[in-house]
């Protein structure tokens, strides 16, 4: 009988770590230099979906698992724990977290299934915190990895404490917060004009509008990272297309100025929106 491929994947991992005749790349990485490579197939695998393009998710998500293969192999070198365990925990946690599916909980709704899981990582929280004596600093917001991009974990740290109720009624209050940031902003740049700005003043308010603005797409109930990942997108169209226009004039974007392409600009913006 054939192994199954999960086994056949992790006995090539294993290999591939192999002093004795393996790859020296593959040797000599670590959780911390392979770490960037797992976030950067993450978000391949959120390109491939975005672009509904199948063959790449599928090739993706293999450099995804790969990623958790690598990972548990070293673990299990340093003696942590190996993939089965990593495999056996998802496993506990799914069960654990679906009460309604595994057990005998009823749950109505999709809503009411997020507000279910979010108390039971909560109590998950606390009895670790409990178990590793640390209960004293427990905080609404543990568990919001500091390792995650910044938009993110913004996001997610709102949520965490709008759970316990420090959120603006509305998205309204919320707009208005960031207007109140934008003219922070705007001050700070004025006072960088006359020469008496202070480079870390200005980051700190630039920061404090883009939290803002995330307030008002999670009050919107918008996914703020998505948003931005399909405005890139739709940059990315627009400029290429205002390159192209450019082109047939005979000119490049850098010889124009700024006007002849905010003009083409707001052509490519016409011909998208069919005017």
């Amino acid at each position: 009988m054939d192994e199954p491929k999960i086994t056949q994947l992790t006995r090539i991992m294993a290999k591939l770590r192999d002093p004795d005749g393996g790859c020296p790349w593959d040797v000599e990485q670590t959780f911390a230099t392979i770490a960037p490579y797992t976030i950067e197939e993450a978000y391949e695998v959120a390109d491939a979906i975005d672009h509904g393009d199948m063959a790449a998710l599928k090739d993706e998500l293999g450099d995804l698992l790969l990623q958790v293969v690598f990972h548990a192999r070293m673990a299990e070198e340093a003696g942590a724990f190996a993939f089965d365990d990593v495999v056996e925990a998802i496993c506990d946690k799914m069960i654990r977290r679906h009460p309604h599916v595994f057990g005998d909980v009823n749950v109505g709704s999709a809503e009411a299934q997020t507000v279910a899981w979010e108390e039971q990582k909560a109590r998950e929280r606390a009895e670790k915190h409990a178990e590793t004596g640390t209960a004293e600093t427990h905080s609404a917001l543990d568990g919001v990895a500091k390792g995650l991009p910044a938009l993110l974990r913004a996001y997610k740290l709102q949520r965490r404490a709008a759970r316990v109720g420090f959120d603006w009624p509305d998205a309204a209050g919320a707009a208005d917060k960031l207007r109140e940031e934008l003219a922070e902003l705007e001050e700070e740049i004025a006072h960088h004009a006359d020469g008496n700005g202070n480079a870390a003043h200005l980051e700190d308010e630039i920061g404090d509008v883009l939290f803002s603005a995330v307030n008002v797409a999670r009050k919107l109930e918008i996914d703020p990272e998505t948003a931005l990942r399909l405005c890139n997108v739709k940059f990315d169209r627009r400029f290429r297309r205002v390159e192209a226009l450019m082109a047939e004039t005979g000119k490049s974007v850098e010889d124009a100025s700024l006007d002849e392409m905010e003009e083409l600009w707001q052509q490519v913006k016409r011909e998208e929106l069919g005017g």
